[in-house]
């Protein structure tokens, strides 16, 4: 598993490491409306999905402003943005930052997300801050697990490993 810190103190990271060329785990989690999403819906899209531990923070309201911003120069890319904010919150915060481009998921119900690609934190029920970019074909092409969970993520990376799968 990767060693993720949390504001310095070492956490506990439930689930599986997610790596580049392993068949994407599926999941289920909430839209903003409610309904259950799951890898599968995007099916035959590259996805970039941009984890952050809650979307209403400094680094996460960056992070998903940042690929907000891309994900409109990046064509087929799906970009979603995973938390346990619950769905309401994650709407309330969408719609006063204007975002458009960043489909926001909630995994505040089942932690299904987070136990598939392994950032839940034991400690506290949120999600380590990662990056997956998942091809057509439902293969991983990207990961990063985030050491700290309040460092930025490597956009740059990550963009282009989006606009390469």
């Amino acid at each position: 598993m990767a060693n993720i810190t949390f504001k310095g103190n070492s956490v506990t990271l439930l689930g599986n490491e997610v790596k580049v060329g392993d068949q994407a785990p599926d999941f289920k989690v909430l839209a903003n409306d409610l309904s259950e999403v799951s890898l599968q819906d995007s099916k035959g899209s590259v996805r970039l999905i941009s984890v952050v531990p809650s979307i209403d923070t400094g680094v996460c309201d960056a992070q998903t402003r940042r690929f907000n911003e891309e994900a409109a120069n990046l064509g087929n890319v799906k970009v979603l943005t995973v938390s346990v904010d619950l769905p309401f919150a994650q709407k309330r915060w969408c719609g006063a930052n204007g975002i458009e481009n960043v489909q926001t998921l909630s995994d505040h119900r089942e932690l299904s997300f987070g136990e598939a690609y392994g950032v839940a934190i034991k400690e506290l029920r949120l999600l380590a801050r990662a990056v997956f970019v998942v091809d057509a074909n439902d293969k991983v092409t990207y990961v990063e697990y985030v050491s700290e969970a309040t460092d930025h993520p490597n956009y740059d990376a990550a963009i282009e490993a989006a606009k390469q799968a």
